[in-house]
């Protein structure tokens, strides 16, 4: 077994075990626990505030202010998530029907072109925050640079993460990329 590789399956009646993903480092699991208690705390402040108004009639202003934060929060921070473990929404029935060196070079195309439009938003976040910085919210007085940072934040991680890829891309003999094959039963493309 490779050090850092588990299995849940039970290899005694099988020749060959098919690995899971390694396990998540600390920062990972601490990273997840960050995103979680995000994403409770906005659930939290939104039932809180359901409750307040369905019995009292009335609500907590500064709980929906939180929740709005959260929400912001949980959105970008999320993004980097997904980012990190490739689970942001991809379309590639297009790429799909290329293999060899015409699928690597459309995906480097399209790595950059992500790219590009990362450092647009990183661009436009910076220059959002230099805006906000002198402004406070109106139920909490929180300074809204320090809320809309979360924008240029994600899109400078994004930025790493998909830097590196394009360069293990790269690196990746075109042999490597290969045509998507369509199962009709089970309506789905698999590489």
């Amino acid at each position: 077994m490779n050090a850092g590789v588990y299995m849940t399956q039970d290899t005694s009646h099988s020749e060959t075990a098919e690995p899971l993903e390694p396990r998540d480092s600390k920062g990972e699991f601490a990273f997840q626990i960050f995103c979680a208690s995000i994403f409770l705390g906005m659930i939290g402040l939104v039932f809180y505030n359901a409750f307040l108004r369905y019995v009292f009639r009335s609500s907590f202003a500064p709980s929906e202010e939180w929740a709005r934060f959260l929400f912001m929060f949980i959105t970008f921070y999320g993004a980097i998530e997904a980012f990190y473990r490739k689970k942001h929404i991809a379309v590639d029935m297009f790429v799909g029907l290329f293999g060899g060196m015409k699928r690597k070079v459309i995906d480097i195309v399209a790595q950059i072109l992500g790219i590009a439009a990362l450092f647009l938003l990183l661009w436009g976040g910076v220059e959002l925050v230099a805006q906000m910085i002198d402004t406070v919210s109106v139920a909490t007085g929180v300074n809204m640079g320090v809320i809309s940072a979360a924008l240029p934040i994600m899109a400078f991680v994004a930025i790493i993460i998909r830097g590196k890829e394009l360069v293990e891309m790269l690196k990746k003999p075109a042999s490597e990329f290969h045509k998507a094959s369509y199962d009709p039963q089970q309506m789905t493309f698999e590489e």
